[in-house]
């Protein structure tokens, strides 16, 4: 019988160009370039057509820690243990704009998907918006007992979740402020945490090695995965929701089929700790980076069904802008929520999983 993977995920490509460990990756929206920063206080934007020259960025006094590209491309956000935040032209000139954003390390940056504002997190124990073209800041969240590592938008722009060093996972109403719900189910630091595209749920790694998902409506915990053998330092969704990518110390990425609720994939690339990962826009290609300086290409292959043409035939008509928001909901709740006997049987699935795979 065919498999429905048709083949393995295959290294494309590696970067070379920093000078110590690779920090954070992320793709524009058109794809092409690709952006990293690394504890040698530079920012690389990096051309995914052959022989173009990388642009390298310098500004920041201390290691850059986080990246991230606004919706448009036209911008580039970078956080650091400088404490600020820079806006890039992520062009031939680098021009920027700095902003004294936090009173410790910067940890985390993310533009809202309008791309109007972007949030950060810091050790300083705060999450921050700030308005992206009139430069200024809105608002602090500031709820969290210890250091803040990520905080990200919903894919709707009304809730901001957020991962700390005080062992948990806090939601957040953009326009209240206030924080919705605390996920404490960690066992360690939480390092990581992404929305899911669809916005439903969430997805947090830990320093206790694990990767967790949870409903951000029932706040039930959905799935767990314990599969690496050391921290957790990043992950990513692919955009059509149904798998996720981790990267960890344990130095392995691993690719998870997230409706099967069961591994897929362990890729072998990077020498020492993997720090860093994530899918390009259409899911056709991942980016890792690691302690070992290397940023590597990955093609996923492993989904070949092209998710833009899913996405345009399940959007409804504008005229039923009332109803889009419940039909969008309800096919995504046929396809994302688990009921107990499913979480059971994906829990039974991972611990035969990982029984095959202890040696």
């Amino acid at each position: 019988m065919a498999s429905p993977y048709p083949e393995d995920p295959s290294l494309e490509r590696h970067f070379k160009g920093h000078r110590d460990a690779v920090t954070c990756v992320d793709f524009s929206f058109n794809m092409k370039q690709l952006a990293s920063g690394s504890m040698d206080s530079c920012l690389m934007v990096w051309h995914m057509k052959p022989q173009s020259r990388a642009y390298r960025f310098t500004g920041h006094k201390d290691a850059v820690t986080c990246v991230n590209f606004s919706p448009s491309g036209h911008l580039l956000a970078s956080g650091s243990r400088d404490k600020t935040v820079r806006i890039w032209v992520p062009n031939i000139k680098g021009e920027s704009t700095v902003f004294r954003a936090h009173t410790a390390t910067v940890r985390s940056v993310h533009f809202c998907s309008d791309g109007q504002s972007f949030v950060t997190a810091s050790d300083d124990k705060t999450i921050k918006v700030w308005s992206t073209h009139r430069q200024k800041f809105l608002f602090s969240l500031s709820q969290h007992i210890n250091w803040v590592r990520c905080a990200k938008f919903s894919p709707d722009g009304r809730l901001i979740v957020s991962a700390s060093d005080d062992k948990t996972v806090k939601l957040w109403d953009k326009t209240s402020r206030e924080c919705v719900h605390s996920y404490c189910e960690h066992g360690g630091f939480v390092t990581y945490v992404d929305f899911h595209p669809s916005g439903t749920c969430v997805a947090a790694a830990g320093m206790d090695n694990t990767v967790k998902v949870w409903d951000v409506r029932t706040h039930r915990l959905l799935q767990h995965y314990q599969l690496h053998s050391a921290a957790v330092n990043a992950l990513s969704f692919h955009p059509s929701g149904n798998y996720l990518v981790t990267a960890s110390s344990d130095s392995t990425l691993k690719i998870l089929d997230l409706m099967e609720g069961r591994l897929l994939y362990t890729l072998h690339g990077h020498q020492g700790p993997a720090t860093t990962v994530a899918f390009s826009r259409t899911g056709e290609y991942f980016a890792s980076g690691g302690s070992d300086e290397q940023v590597m290409v990955w093609k996923s292959n492993f989904d070949v069904i092209d998710y833009g043409e899913v996405l345009r035939v399940q959007r409804p008509p504008a005229t039923l802008a009332s109803s889009s928001g419940t039909l969008t909901v309800s096919i995504l709740e046929q396809r994302l929520t688990l009921t107990e006997d499913k979480l059971k049987q994906c829990l039974e699935n991972q611990q035969l999983i990982m029984q095959r795979t202890t040696p």
